[in-house]
This record gives structure tokens, sequence and C-alpha cells, in this order.
């Protein structure tokens, strides 16, 4: 495995290492429960969970939301969910052992912060309601579908740079 070293002297991995460590967890993650990963799962489940307790007869009675909540269990109570919660202690293990936790806003000097938040804001919402109308996140699509050879795992994969690739070009002077 070889490390680059960045401009703040921290040591980094090589992408292509990690890559083939994700491609490596997805096909035993397939092995020992019969489907990839996902993290949308869990920001449903944590939804669910928020709206039944706010407004318990509203999620009872909403199509949606009843078909995840039961009588004898919780919508918190699910392996993504700890999934997400180990994706975020383990990165904030990491970067406490790496020394790079610290509170700031990375941005071009060309936008402000608030600027920087706006967009960062509105990516996550399109992203959320995306995975929404998809029944999933597209990462998780797209890896979990290349996992196993699906055609639509590739197609999906090649919408996914295709699109950023194609919309990078109108957005680029708020990072560059």
């Amino acid at each position: 495995m070889k490390t680059k070293k960045q401009n703040n002297s921290h040591i980094y991995w090589n992408p292509y290492f990690g890559g083939f460590l994700l491609g490596i967890i997805i096909i035993f993650t397939f092995y020992l429960t019969g489907r990839g990963l996902g993290a949308s799962g869990a920001v449903k489940s944590t939804v669910v969970t928020i709206v039944d307790q706010v407004a318990p007869t509203h999620a009872e009675n909403n199509t949606y939301y009843s078909q995840f909540l039961k009588d004898d269990d919780t919508p918190m109570n699910t392996w993504l969910v700890f999934e997400a919660l180990g994706v975020i202690i383990g990165a904030f293990i990491s970067g406490s052992l790496s020394g790079r936790i610290r509170w700031r806003i990375q941005h071009s000097p060309k936008i402000s912060s608030k600027r920087r938040l706006v967009f960062a804001l509105l990516g996550g919402v399109l992203f959320g309601l995306g995975a929404q109308i998809a029944r999933g996140c597209t990462s998780g699509a797209a890896l979990s579908g290349m996992a196993v050879l699906s055609s639509g795992g590739f197609i999906t994969m090649l919408a996914i740079f295709g699109s950023a690739f194609a919309t990078a070009y109108f957005f680029r002077k708020n990072w560059i």
C-alpha cells in the first residue's frame, strides 16, 4: 500500500487501495447479509422514528411510514443504522488519530463560507430526495450492482459519473 503526502503534511491512503477495500467489504456484505451496503436506509429509519415520536397518529395512518412501524420493534433496530453509526464513529476515530478534527469550512477563495454551506445543503437535500425516489442511494445501487456484475449497476455508475461530469462545468467556479 503506497501512501501519498499532501500539502498539509498528512499521509493519506492511495484512493485505489481504498476503492479495492470498499469492493472487498461489499462482497463480504453480500456474503453475510445477502444484500449490499446502503446508508440511505439508516436515514430513512431515523426519519420514520422521528416522525413516529413527534406525530404517532400521522405515522400510523401514512402509507409510507406505517410499513416500517412494528408494535414489537423500532425502525432504529436495523443493521443499516448500526452501519451508519459505525461509519461516523470510525471517521471520528480516524480523524482523531491523524489529528485532522477541527471546525472549519473548506472552500475556494472565490466563494464565501456561506455560499459553500448553501451549496452543500442544497446538494445534500437533492441527494436525499433522489435516494428516496430511486428507493436507495446512488452509490449503493452502483457499487452493490457492480459487485454482483449487474448490468444495471454498471449503467448506474456510468449515469452517476456522466451526469456529474456534465454538471461540474456549471459549478466548478465554486471550488476551483
